[in-house]
């Protein structure tokens, strides 16, 4: 009995009735985000050269590629939808391991669904599951996984796996063959992806092998199946912890509703509720930002952050916590305009970034999941008056619960930017908001083209 196939059995005994629909309702929160930020995503320069080599390399047309129009094979438009979103740092986290599951699960059930001809019950039921199997297995690896150099795509590929053999209907022994297909798949490491466009490219190796590791397995092919959990195996190698928690009280919370992290303003989603923290202090003192003397970050994990300032693209800007809080003292909020050169070259936001210093003993973590608590922001301005406030999760994040508002605030402001019509644009939203009524994904697809082909 590998781990493998406990979690697979565990998957395919689950039924669409075994889900509460708050799970089902964040998964449509979760595609309605994904889409946005593929639409953000879609023009950036290094989505260009990947959709460029696959439209190049185009096969079989059994899959969108969103807003392009184009089909191409499963893997292929997984591929391309999943860089699009990941590529504007703008679409999901995990609260435990800021994975972007959610972009994972998202690109790679459209895809395969619109070949299948599955439901829009179809879609969320695997995305759960995707979910579920992704976050568990980070869970494990988190942080050992990144302290040893590696990206969430090597868990991310798993929600792939699971969620496209869901819509496969793989049985138990080919969803295990998947996930260990999918474990010996994928690579990503983690420096490269905090200061270059190779974050996104592995959110597009993640789908695309996901992908493929459920086709594969769905073809018969096999591959050895404690391979998770042996010695050499995925999980010693990535340095996984508590292992045994991995297919424990299954059913008793999902994922996807107690730790996903929809993301409501771009970039890091670790420095989101430090963000918070700094813009809510700088609103209740009323902060005349340029009678600012210092702002004060504490927060254990952003030690290592610190050095990142004054950034003048969006890969240093999603990356800079010191940039984050500037910008939110500034102009008391960080929204989707702060990932623009107007705002990187602001000189306020220029000057507040020189201010901003770090708690040399900040309060030191409860577990080992940096990423879920936050911090706290002081502002102390030339009189001496101190301005501090304290925020453990972003809004937008499980903890705190995901309002629509926000979700339909965050697809209305960035969907525009992929030329879509306004009447598809509503009626695209309309449509993830009752996802479960939809007959074929192709209803979606049909509404994420620029131009009918």
């Amino acid at each position: 009995m590998t781990l493998a196939f406990q979690l697979a059995q565990l998957v395919t005994a689950t039924r669409v009735g075994d889900l509460p629909p708050l799970a089902l309702e964040r998964a449509k929160m979760s595609l309605a985000s994904t889409v946005a930020s593929c639409a953000m995503g879609f023009d950036i320069a290094s989505t260009k050269v990947i959709r460029a080599i696959e439209i190049e390399n185009a096969g079989a047309p059994h899959a969108t590629v969103w807003f392009d129009g184009i089909k191409l094979p499963v893997a292929s438009a997984a591929r391309l939808n999943a860089v699009s979103s990941d590529a504007a740092a703008s679409d999901d986290s995990d609260m435990r391991s800021i994975a972007h599951i959610g972009t994972i699960i998202s690109a790679t059930s459209i895809a395969m669904a619109e070949k299948l001809g599955r439901s829009g019950e179809d879609i969320l039921h695997a995305m759960v599951l995707g979910y579920e199997i992704s976050g568990r297995i980070d869970e494990s690896l988190t942080p050992g996984r990144m302290q040893k150099g590696f990206h969430g795509s090597v868990s991310t590929v798993f929600g792939a796996a699971v969620a496209t053999g869901c819509l496969l209907q793989l049985n138990t022994d080919q969803m295990a063959q998947a996930m260990v297909i999918a474990a010996t798949s994928i690579g990503g490491l983690a420096i490269a992806a905090d200061t270059s466009c190779a974050r996104e490219y592995h959110a597009s190796l993640s789908a695309m092998l996901g992908t493929q590791a459920a086709m594969a397995a769905h073809r018969g092919f096999q591959s050895e199946l404690n391979s998770l959990e042996a010695p050499r195996g995925f999980l010693q190698a990535m340095g996984g912890q508590a292992i045994e928690d991995i297919s424990k009280d299954w059913g008793e919370s999902w994922d996807i509703v107690t730790d996903m992290a929809i993301k409501l303003m771009p970039g890091g989603h670790p420095f989101h509720a430090i963000a918070e923290a700094a813009a809510t202090a700088a609103i209740e003192g009323n902060v005349d930002p340029r009678e600012v003397q210092t702002v004060t970050i504490s927060a254990a994990q952003m030690r290592d952050w610190g050095s990142k300032t004054h950034p003048r693209d969006l890969i240093g800007a999603a990356h800079s916590v010191v940039y984050f809080v500037a910008a939110s003292v500034a102009d008391r909020r960080f929204d989707w305009e702060h990932m623009t050169a107007a705002k990187m070259t602001d000189p306020l936001i220029t000057q507040l970034q020189d201010k901003v210093v770090f708690d040399p003993n900040p309060t030191p973590l409860p577990d080992r999941f940096t990423h879920r608590h936050g911090g706290t922001v002081s502002i102390q301005m030339k009189s001496g008056a101190i301005h501090k406030n304290t925020c453990k999760a972003a809004r937008g994040s499980g903890v705190r619960g995901i309002d629509w508002a926000d979700i339909d605030h965050k697809y209305q402001n960035l969907m525009p930017i992929s030329h879509l019509s306004d009447q598809k644009i509503k009626d695209s939203l309309s449509l993830i908001h009752e996802f479960e009524k939809i007959k074929t994904a192709g209803q979606l697809t049909s509404l994420l083209k620029v131009k009918d082909l």
